[in-house]
């Protein structure tokens, strides 16, 4: 029996009809938008933020779903330091539209946090380290990430490198280090993720290692630590 789209919200099979819950279809008060309204912006979990961001869903997946979706498989800190909308358009099959709203979004924030002074995130060790990325552990798939600090150890930037299995064709120097010329920035933490759970090093692990701790050295920027991390857990590689 093959199911067909009939229109934006009914998926229909011989004999009966499903549909596809939308933002509408839900209580008045219970709308993002309107609960903003009568409760305060910070009384809406980070999807219905998010949600609003977005204003509508799709044919097949409704707005506070996708919003949900997208901050569970991306991670919370891996989205707000995300610059490159396609980036969102490919991983999640996002309109081109909505993947700029969100980086825009962002953006904006950033910017605003940065000219009030607030960036006093320091880390000084694999702890602090930690838990900074230990978001990364509840991603379904492998992130690497790098944190650039200046000579005080002071974090000034943040940036998903790549996303997928971590392969020495994959990550290059030049995308590790193009963001600390960027950002003039001292030192560079490194990270990923194994959504196995298994925080063994595999022989890509140390290959990558070793590649970027070697051109760290030609460019006299430091790569303080190599993080793997799981849920609740990490290991250093040096």
């Amino acid at each position: 029996m093959s199911y067909k789209i009939k229109n934006s919200n009914i998926i229909v099979n011989r004999n009966k009809k499903y549909s596809i819950t939308t933002v509408r279809d839900r209580e008045k008060n219970d709308r993002p938008r309107e609960k903003m309204l009568r409760l305060g912006a910070e009384t809406l979990s980070s999807p219905e933020l998010l949600a609003i961001i977005l204003n509508t869903g799709t044919k097949k997946e409704e707005v506070i779903n996708m919003a949900d979706r997208i901050l569970k498989e991306y991670g919370k800190n891996s989205i707000i330091n995300e610059k490159n909308p396609n980036n969102l358009e490919k991983e999640f099959g996002l309109p081109i539209v909505k993947s700029c709203q969100i980086v825009a979004c962002f953006e904006l924030g950033k910017r605003f946090f940065k000219k009030e002074g607030l960036e006093t995130t320091t880390i000084r060790n694999a702890k602090q380290a930690f838990d900074h990325l230990k978001d990364m552990g509840k991603l379904n798939k492998e992130h690497f990430r790098g944190l650039y600090l200046n000579s005080r150890y002071k974090l000034i930037h943040s940036e998903i490198i790549s996303m997928g299995t971590l392969d020495t064709g994959i990550i290059h120097p030049r995308e590790v280090f193009r963001p600390a010329l960027e950002y003039s920035s001292s030192a560079i933490i490194i990270a990923h993720n194994h959504p196995s759970g298994i925080l063994k090093a595999s022989s890509e692990d140390l290959e990558v290692n070793k590649k970027l701790n070697e051109a760290g050295r030609i460019l006299g920027i430091e790569i303080l630590d190599h993080l793997i991390i799981s849920k609740n857990k990490f290991v250093s590689l040096l």
